[in-house]
């Protein structure tokens, strides 16, 4: 067990979470894929998707999330940025049919700097991508720029700073240089970079975050 867990912390060190890179980070994503899957359907239950909504996932990762929210989008479009080139390409590969058809694009892209249109999506989501987000106050200004009035932005993170939080967590953070936020922490972000009805949800006997914000009218 402790050999298992010494390769997987090798893999993802040489994977860097931060960025994917290399074969490391392919196997690292699709671990994570796995291993996301609970907390993402947590998260995507506070949402209420229709079925014309332009959709973004920011740090699309692996592309599971886009894969799962690809079943609420009927007529609509998803969209997924990543600035790794091993993210993006595993996640074109896991979604080919949607972006082959149309309904999905997948591009290399910073939060800092989104090639879209102010108020180009009506949901907007990230899924453990906020620990590593350069100049967090200045990319969610970005989010909330390119997300349309009445829509939401949801965040979605494993752990929070809190009392009580795990050894292996308070490691992590440390050893990836972590934006750990603490919930009222995130909602002053929230709510300096414009959004609005700021919403916190955690999960009892997890660590689990879910931050909502809003694009008033």
């Amino acid at each position: 067990m402790k050999e298992e867990k010494a390769i997987q912390q090798e893999i993802t060190k040489k994977g860097n979470p931060g960025k994917p890179q290399g074969e490391e980070g392919v196997q690292m994503l699709h671990r994570m894929n796995e291993s996301h899957y609970a907390v993402t359907g947590w998260a995507l239950g506070f949402l209420t998707f229709q079925e014309d909504n332009r959709v973004l996932d920011i740090g699309c990762g692996g592309g599971a999330t886009l894969k799962r929210m690809s079943a609420y989008i009927k007529t609509g479009h998803l969209t997924g940025v990543d600035y790794s080139k091993v993210s993006v390409g595993l996640t074109q590969e896991l979604n080919k049919t949607d972006i082959q058809n149309g309904k999905m694009e997948v591009l290399e892209a910073s939060v800092e700097s989104l090639p879209f249109q102010d108020g180009a999506f009506d949901k907007i989501i990230t899924v453990e991508s906020f620990y590593f987000w350069p100049n967090p106050s200045e990319s969610l200004k970005e989010v909330f720029r390119v997300l349309k009035e009445g829509g939401t932005f949801l965040l979605a993170a494993e752990i929070y700073q809190k009392e009580g939080l795990g050894q292996e967590a308070v490691e992590n953070v440390a050893r990836y240089h972590l934006l750990n936020p603490t919930p009222e922490e995130f909602r002053k972000m929230f709510e300096q970079a414009g959004f609005s009805d700021v919403q916190i949800h955690t999960r009892e006997g997890e660590d689990w975050i879910c931050v909502e914000g809003d694009k008033g009218r």
